[in-house]
């Protein structure tokens, strides 16, 4: 399969984001990644959930959605990972960087966000609603979403490991409030960072399903 590989910056307001793009060759869809809490573009488990969805016809981008600087600052205070505004902000201008330049060609766009990351993809999929097309969690916390949860009309699915019961409980309470739209999938044996063997191979196919399904034309 032919792949086209490269790192690009994406201007969103006054901020510079670095970003990954993986396409492979005539992708079905575009899946853009909100990372979690002190986490990057590089984080290796989004990286190896963006190989298999790139194995299934979809394209990736890992984005920084803070700046360097910013990132120097946040390491001190952990205050700007928590910004839930801001970091579906910076999302937003990505997607539509992504529904604008269409860097990967005219094809629907995909969310998939881990950790405090998922309510930003959240409160970006109520925003853009009719740019994105299907968003993942992934340990997520869809309650810092806050009232966007229950604008959200993107299908959601919802990842949690069968161990992280806070989470479930706080992704329960979430899929009330998403309602039709929204299905909550546990990942037996899993803990908050699916680190137990095959757990986050679960985590990756699973976003490939739901991804191929709602983003395919």
């Amino acid at each position: 399969m032919d792949e086209q590989r490269s790192t690009m910056t994406v201007a969103v307001g006054d901020a510079q984001l670095t970003a990954d793009l993986m396409f492979p060759a005539q992708p079905i869809g575009v899946v853009l990644f909100a990372h979690g809490s002190g986490s990057s573009r590089h984080s290796p488990r989004n990286v190896a959930v963006a190989r298999t969805l790139n194995d299934s016809g979809l394209g990736t981008v890992l984005a920084d959605l803070l700046t360097p600087a910013e990132d120097e600052v946040d390491a001190r205070t952990a205050e700007l990972r928590f910004d839930i505004g801001l970091l579906a902000s910076r999302l937003v201008g990505i997607v539509d960087w992504l529904a604008v330049e269409r860097p990967a060609g005219d094809v629907p766009i995909g969310l998939f966000g881990a950790s405090t990351g998922a309510a930003a993809a959240l409160v970006a999929a109520a925003s853009r609603a009719d740019r994105v097309r299907a968003v993942v969690s992934r340990g997520g916390r869809p309650d810092l979403a806050g009232d966007a949860l229950a604008q959200v009309r993107t299908p959601t699915l919802l990842l949690v490991g069968g161990l992280d019961e806070e989470v479930i409980t706080l992704n329960e309470r979430a899929l009330a409030e998403l309602g039709t739209v929204g299905q909550l999938q546990v990942v037996p044996g899993a803990t908050h960072l699916f680190e137990e063997p095959g757990t986050l191979e679960q985590v990756a196919d699973q976003a490939g399903a739901w991804f191929s399904s709602h983003l395919r034309r």
